[in-house]
């Protein structure tokens, strides 16, 4: 299986890379975002450490339980070869109905098929008060004309 655009990458690619990951991200679908990644890959996302597809989809059922009305945003910061670096913001509430924005870099290597074998993210969170959210479209894709994370500032 080949997962298009494969690297190395161009900042074209790079940037059709990020949006392909954030839209799949925004999905929501586990076992649909699991499929962007190798069979053996491997995370590093805050304190877990999933290895393979199996692991990731897990991880991510149990992630977007707990994570309400999850909207992602994710933007390119640089890129070379089989490697991409993206920064990150998304917002959820949690089932008490408290919202959250949490921030965050994430460090991507490829395989030559295009499928992402290595994830290392660092992520914090902070709660916010439901009147200063900026993802308000509704769930799934981000809009084309939504602004990114440097309009909104973030």
């Amino acid at each position: 299986m080949s997962r298009p655009p494969l690297p190395p990458f161009t900042e074209e690619t790079a940037r059709q890379k990020v949006r392909a990951a954030e839209d799949g991200w925004n999905s929501r679908d586990p076992a649909r975002v699991a499929m962007a990644y190798t069979e053996d890959c491997t995370w590093r996302n805050r304190v877990e450490f999933p290895r393979g597809r199996s692991e990731i989809e897990a991880f991510l059922a149990r992630k977007w339980r707990r994570e309400l009305d999850y909207r992602l945003i994710k933007e390119l910061w640089t890129h070379s070869g089989n490697r991409i670096a993206v920064r990150l913001a998304y917002e959820y509430r949690d089932d008490s109905g408290q919202w959250f924005r949490a921030y965050g870099n994430e460090n991507w290597q490829f395989a030559g098929d295009g499928l992402m074998e290595r994830r290392i993210a660092s992520i914090n969170e902070m709660p916010i008060r439901e009147e200063e959210r900026l993802f308000h479209w509704p769930i799934g894709r981000r809009p084309d004309d939504h602004p990114g994370l440097s309009s909104l500032a973030l």
